[in-house]
């Protein structure tokens, strides 16, 4: 296949399987554990299912029982979805800033790997957080924030821990670095939904 070709491919998204969709929480943990010295390297693509050779975005997690021990992501399908999450497998591991990288394989075994495949982000044109609250989907929407050189995202599984909506977008403006109370005329929003495929940990 030509970088022509590749390039305009269609992306996957929230319609990937659950057969296919259930080996990228395996390939991160095998990603990261061959970092460790731990085992050997993921397979190549041509050994993976074509669908996962499709380019994808995706976010991994790691979790100690339900505390969340790193998280990282890309918003945008730019690379095959195998390959996107092998590699942020290794930034939610090593590079989260907001973590201790994790230090050997016996601590993998200890977490569970979650793989969050996103779909197609929608822009969400607003003029007032009245307006982008009434539009917003608890539950099922992921959604990016944008103002200048600002960005965050929060995935729909936030919602777990923030159900109430405007707690949810003051906190997603935190994380931004922005005032909970923040609004310009220049701030920017997208919804986006995702799709979730976990691999509890293999110790218990």
């Amino acid at each position: 296949m030509s970088s022509t070709e590749q390039t305009t491919e269609q992306p996957i998204g929230t319609d990937l399987s659950r057969e296919h969709g259930a080996l990228l929480p395996r390939l991160a943990r095998q990603a990261i554990a061959h970092r460790l010295g731990a085992g050997e390297p993921p397979p190549a693509a041509s050994e993976l299912p074509e669908e996962l050779t499709r380019p994808g975005a995706a976010f991994v997690s790691l979790y100690r029982g339900e505390e969340l021990r790193g998280c990282m992501g890309t918003l945008a399908p730019t690379q095959p979805l195998a390959e996107s999450v092998t590699r942020t497998a290794i930034d939610a591991a090593f590079n989260d800033p907001r973590f201790e990288a994790v230090q050997q394989s016996g601590e993998l075994d200890t977490l569970t790997v979650t793989v969050s495949v996103l779909g197609e982000a929608e822009p969400m044109p607003v003029s007032s957080e009245r307006e982008l609250l009434a539009q917003l989907v608890p539950w099922e929407d992921g959604l990016i924030l944008q103002d200048g050189h600002r960005r965050a995202t929060f995935l729909p599984a936030v919602w777990a821990s923030l159900p109430d909506p405007q707690d949810f977008l003051a906190q997603l403006k935190l994380k931004a670095g922005l005032m909970p109370d923040h609004w310009s005329p220049d701030i920017q929003f997208a919804r986006y939904r995702s799709v979730t495929f976990t691999d509890p940990p293999p110790a218990g």
